[in-house]
């Protein structure tokens, strides 16, 4: 865990991924995160397969490190009270219910700013929140196949291919939310004033196809799945199955890495099809990857200056040379004590102190430290407990 935000305290009522992406970062980087819970089960990640000792969810020891929890019921109008108070201490509140669920429980921005005029109130949610679709449930899978993500993804014979990684929610949703918070405190910096931040997930995917709608306006052609230069339509930019049944990624999208290519594998007579789409010459490039194993191209090209590398599987990820020295897996207590690994802040800093990070905290585990912190003796917390406004 860095220092870089110390001082930063930021209150996270979210669930699942996008959120909980977005306070990572946040939490990673030294902000003080309080998750606010609910009395049942709290975070639904808490209970998604796998779970491993306690019962808790890995997903929730991977998202939820370097946070505290505690158990409010918003409903309840004495925890409403103790969520205002806690407000008036906080930097920024982070909410991703659907549109109008914070109004309705008198806890939207326009009520909070009043406790805090410096609050920076982010709310994440699919569509945003205005327009006819502001309502509308969905999950990653949805949003990128509005966005037209899914359409473009796959082979040009196949059918559209689901990413393994939840691009609206963390690229779409948690990325840009941690962002804009950020420059949000930096404007605060110089006015003192907070703000509210809407993020839609399907306008953060939106933004990343920016070179294909680009493309789109500039000429008129509509972009097609397994037929664009970045997504399979040319030979110089392709997966290819080797002999093993293994798979190798070639980008070589400048002449002089194709041209490096091509010398390599004997082939110098193809320079002049680095851009071709044509089935004959991805025919030639089929044949060739697959005379030789993947580990064979991996010896072959390991001197070569040009930009070839093997399809991993996650083990052989965690055990790369590369991903190794630039320490991306750290190990992290849990509950009982036992360590489990874990991606660690990606971002490098040269002039940030780190501090050792904190396991995730189980539901709740934080209830009495931070109304203690607020005032409340154990008599109170203990009366608030059995009236059902904490837990």
């Amino acid at each position: 865990m860095l220092n870089i935000l110390d001082g930063v305290k930021i209150l996270d009522l979210t669930r699942l991924l996008p959120g909980g992406y977005c306070t990572l970062l946040l939490a990673d980087m030294g902000a003080e995160v309080l998750k606010i819970e609910d009395l049942g089960g709290g975070d639904p990640i808490r209970t998604m397969e796998p779970l491993v000792e306690g019962g808790e969810s890995a997903y929730s020891y991977a998202l939820n490190r370097n946070k505290k929890s505690i158990r409010l019921n918003l409903k309840d109008e004495k925890a409403q009270q103790i969520f205002k108070q806690l407000v008036k201490r906080y930097d920024v509140l982070v909410e991703s219910f659907r549109p109008g669920v914070m109004d309705r429980l008198n806890l939207g921005y326009e009520t909070l700013r009043l406790e805090n005029p410096g609050l920076i109130y982010c709310s994440i949610s699919g569509y945003g929140q205005d327009g006819p679709y502001r309502q509308r449930p969905g999950h990653d899978i949805n949003y990128i196949a509005t966005a037209g993500i899914l359409g473009l993804t796959g082979n040009r014979e196949g059918e559209p291919v689901i990413p393994a990684v939840q691009i609206a929610d963390i690229g779409g949703g948690g990325m840009l939310a941690a962002i804009g918070i950020l420059a949000a405190l930096f404007r605060r910096e110089r006015t003192g004033r907070g703000q509210y931040i809407d993020i839609s997930m399907l306008d953060g995917v939106i933004s990343w196809l920016t070179l294909y709608f680009g493309y789109y306006f500039t000429t008129g052609r509509k972009p097609e799945r397994g037929n664009e230069q970045l997504n399979g339509g040319q030979i110089c930019y392709n997966v290819y199955k080797t002999k093993d049944g293994g798979y190798i990624s070639l980008g070589c999208l400048e002449q002089k890495f194709w041209d490096e290519f091509c010398r390599v594998i004997g082939r110098e007579d193809l320079k002049h099809k680095r851009f071709s789409d044509r089935e004959e010459d991805f025919a030639i490039m089929k044949k060739l990857f697959s005379a030789r194993t993947r580990d064979e191209f991996v010896a072959l090209f390991k001197e070569a200056d040009t930009c070839i590398e093997p399809v991993l599987d996650l083990h052989e990820v965690v055990n790369h040379p590369q991903v190794i020295h630039r320490r991306l897996f750290k190990e992290m207590p849990s509950v009982n004590g036992k360590h489990f690994k874990m991606v660690t802040h990606p971002i490098k800093f040269s002039d940030t102190e780190e501090r050792d990070d904190q396991m995730a905290p189980v539901l709740g585990q934080h209830t009495d430290e931070i109304l203690t912190t607020l005032g409340y003796d154990e008599k109170q917390i203990i009366k608030l407990r059995s009236c059902g406004a904490v837990g």
